[in-house]
């Protein structure tokens, strides 16, 4: 595989950013031909456009990109003021490829369950869909979600990927504690959100501080869940503010990557 092609997969399966430069035309004496590829990340280039200024521009170009959603053709005459002497003529298409999209993984498949399925169905994520009971998911499902009807729900937190996003809305608070108890074991998530009201919280905290888990720990969990100031409790309701909560996460997650690529240019 390219190194290019490479670095483009392995981008995209961790949730990070980067421009896919590729020479789209050139005319005259040039360093590579049209179809050269390089993957530009914050920190990391592959493959090669032909190196010299053209490439270095090209890099600093593709990092001010990163975060975005965007593609651009640009023109590029190999003459002195770009310190290049072939005397040809390149374009180079930049395509962005847009920040991290999110991975949830959502335990539960009552109405809130089903609620917010529909609205993160929409975004960009994937969803790994959770629950005991295989009667409980409707028949339509959303391109983006995987339905998973196990007996045995906690699997699946040591299966999902480093980072992912949880969301415990079970029919049982016993599963939801279990699954809780899982999820702050582990300790590499992004985000882990329980369906509950303060006194819920409150009585898990006990519990899990009575089973040795940290007051560091236990402030990573979100309950309850969802933006602040919507106080409905109807499942749509609930499902919307949830998802501006994942979706406002995300814009963090380009934006400390735009930071990052900043510092990767020295700006």
């Amino acid at each position: 595989m390219n190194d290019w092609l490479q670095a483009l997969a392995l981008a995209a399966s961790a949730g990070k950013p980067c421009v896919l430069v590729t020479v789209a035309s050139s005319k005259g004496s040039v360093p590579r031909e049209a179809g050269a590829k390089m993957t530009v990340s914050a920190k990391e280039v592959h493959g090669s456009i032909g190196g010299g200024q053209l490439e270095h521009q090209a890099i600093e170009i593709a990092r001010g990109m990163l975060g975005a959603s965007a593609t651009e053709l640009r023109r590029f005459p190999l003459g002195p003021s770009l310190g290049q002497c072939c005397g040809g003529v390149v374009e180079l298409l930049f395509d962005a490829i847009a920040a991290p999209q999110l991975h949830v993984v959502l335990f539960g498949a009552g109405h809130v369950g089903r609620a917010l399925v529909k609205v993160l169905g929409m975004l960009p994520c994937t969803i790994t869909w959770v629950d005991e009971r295989e009667t409980e998911f409707p028949r339509d499902i959303p391109a983006n979600v995987s339905c998973e009807a196990i007996n045995a729900p906690e699997s699946e937190v040591t299966r999902a990927p480093a980072g992912s996003c949880f969301l415990v809305m079970t029919h049982s608070h016993a599963l939801d504690f279990e699954l809780t108890r899982a999820i702050l074991a582990r300790g590499d998530f992004r985000y882990f959100g329980l369906i509950g009201s303060l006194t819920k919280r409150r009585r898990f905290e006990q519990r899990l501080r009575a089973q040795g888990v940290g007051g560091g720990t236990i402030a990573r969990m979100t309950c309850p869940i969802g933006v602040a100031g919507i106080g409905g409790k109807e499942p749509a309701t609930i499902a919307v503010a949830v998802a501006a909560q994942l979706l406002a996460l995300r814009e963090l997650g380009a934006a400390q990557e735009r930071v990052a690529a900043a510092g990767a240019r020295g700006g």
